[in-house]
């Protein structure tokens, strides 16, 4: 684009999307953007907008998007309400490290500082949450500003960045030049760290590695079971990142999530070396920072990570690297092998399996054998999307992922984020299953996104667990103060009904062997499926239930 051109403010933002390979957007539309959704019309046969049912929803997609593709997922809502609804998804994308722009509309620049209608300072509202907030007043800015956010999205350790657009200035008119497309600026691992690196892995007898975090490509992953099975290393992965591995590799050994097997836990005590690649080491990985010492480790650790500030932040490190986990892994495999027994690896494999075979349930729905079902029929290329709440620790606990499937969950723990993820990564490849595990209380937070699906085309299948509960807290209510249930029943609502409504098929399963075959037609229809699961509201958890939680 030539600076001679006259553009508005609301057609420059729009080419500056599709400067830098933006392909979609997730709104709630507003009268704050106007001419943001009148620039996007045309230019509709190249940049697909889908128009969300609550602005929760819409910025939960544009994080899932963000996970799925390593871009940053775009989302647009309005000023006030609509930002303050979005807000949930950057604080997802803040704590899970995702790429993510949220646009917001704004008062006019004329009217602000004035409390307006709907008027909030974003800067000061997502300054905590966000890598970079920030507001555009002037027109002829907005490449710069554009160029600028996809960078900080994307580049070090990937965040949301929040964007306010005065409504006045998306109608001015001027002159100004396109940006140059994006390009994010990431660290690597230099030769010489690599080889500190394997120095330390041939003086331990018993190593550990732990990998998470952001920005794993397929070839990465590759590259990590390839490091493990050339060093005999047994791999472990963060919270919700168990796709950075072929769990089916004789390498990996579990994950460290809400469910970590107590086997697991042991063996970190164990450990005489933990290699660390990607992760934060946050508070559920480990386990509210019990299982390692503050602020150093009893074991030497290694830790690498795409953001210098994330190193030592809680564990003072044994030796560290600025890197992106793909170019460490290349280098890494660069060098010479370390050789060693594979005793300790297939000890800590074995523990895994035994950990993942489903217990027999003595309940008309036996969970265990459901996750039998769906691990032996999932496609390979499935997008798992979950939750929050003890029923993730079925699919966590006992399913198996591998790169191109996907798993896609919150580790900020937010409530009703598997439906719209599940939405986002249907709608960005309706030929792709996906499967959503989400609560009947998360459902009835979000499940309305199910009509949004129906509206775009995408054909996600939701499997919602229905146990009349909110099963994470009356756990933790159990624990603390046994038999004194206090707001956490849910009134049943007819969850076939509500489905139906929204566009969706419908199965209610009680029984173990109507799982089956409602999966697999869930598989055959074109469009959304919820496959409602009527399960035991005693088995509060994959390894407790609420009598041995009153010590009955």
């Amino acid at each position: 684009m030539t600076e001679t051109t006259q553009r508005t403010g609301g057609k420059i933002l729009v080419d500056q999307l599709l400067v830098h390979g933006a392909d979609c957007a997730y709104c709630v539309p507003g009268e704050s953007y106007l001419e943001v959704l009148d620039a996007l019309y045309d230019v509709r046969d190249r940049f697909s907008l889908f128009n969300a049912r609550h602005e929760a929803g819409a910025a939960n997609m544009a994080e899932a998007y963000g996970k799925l593709t390593g871009r940053p997922g775009i989302c647009m809502v309005t000023r006030g309400p609509g930002a303050c609804q979005a807000a949930v998804g950057v604080h997802i994308a803040y704590q899970d490290s995702t790429p993510m722009i949220l646009l917001v509309g704004q008062v006019g620049r004329d009217t602000m500082d004035r409390e307006s209608f709907q008027e909030i300072d974003y800067r000061q509202m997502f300054g905590p949450v966000a890598k970079w907030a920030a507001q555009i007043d002037s027109a002829d800015r907005i490449p710069e500003y554009m160029a600028r956010a996809f960078r900080v999205a994307t580049s070090g350790r990937p965040g949301p960045v929040v964007l306010a657009l005065p409504e006045d200035m998306l109608t001015d008119v001027v002159c100004v030049a396109d940006a140059q497309p994006y390009a994010a600026s990431l660290p690597s691992l230099t030769a010489s760290d690599a080889q500190d690196i394997m120095a330390e892995l041939a003086r331990a007898e018993r190593p550990l590695v732990i990998a998470g975090g952001p920005g794993w490509s397929d070839a990465g992953s590759q590259a990590l079971q390839a490091f493990a099975e050339a060093n005999a290393l047994p791999v472990a992965t963060s919270f919700r990142r168990q796709d950075a591995i072929d769990n089916r590799s004789e390498h990996y050994v579990g994950d460290f999530g809400t469910g970590v097997a107590p086997s697991l836990v042991k063996r970190v005590a164990e450990a005489d070396l933990l290699l660390v690649i990607g992760a934060r080491l946050g508070e559920i990985t480990t386990k509210t920072y019990a299982t390692l010492s503050v602020p150093t480790p009893a074991q030497k650790l290694i830790h690498i990570h795409a953001d210098a500030n994330e190193i030592g932040r809680v564990y003072s490190p044994f030796l560290s690297a600025v890197s992106e986990p793909n170019s460490a892994l290349a280098a890494l495999n660069l060098c010479a092998p370390v050789a060693r027994e594979a005793v300790w690896k297939q000890s800590l494999r074995d523990e895994y399996l035994a950990d993942s075979e489903p217990p027999t349930h003595d309940y008309p729905l036996d969970m265990g054998q459901a996750m039998a079902d769906v691990r032996d029929l999932l496609p390979a290329g499935t997008v798992v999307t979950l939750d929050a709440g003890n029923h993730t620790g079925w699919p966590q606990r006992f399913l198996r992922y591998a790169r191109p499937g996907r798993q896609i969950g919150s580790t900020c723990g937010s409530m009703g984020y598997a439906v719209p993820a599940a939405v986002a990564a249907s709608l960005a490849d309706p030929t792709r299953q996906v499967l959503a595990f989400v609560g009947d209380g998360g459902f009835m937070m979000t499940g309305m996104e199910i009509a949004t699906a129906v509206q775009h085309g995408g054909r996600p299948i939701i499997l919602v667990f229905n146990n009349g509960t909110y099963g994470t807290i009356r756990m933790h209510q159990e624990r603390e103060h046994p038999a004194r249930v206090s707001g956490t029943d849910i009134l049943a609502s007819d969850i076939g009904q509500i489905s139906r409504g929204l566009g969706a098929a419908h199965s209610r399963v009680t029984e173990t062997g109507q799982f089956k075959p409602a999966l697999l037609a869930a598989f055959e229809h074109d469009g959304p499926t919820v496959i409602e699961l009527m399960t035991d509201p005693e088995q509060i958890s994959t390894r407790t239930t609420v009598s041995r939680l009153r010590g009955v």
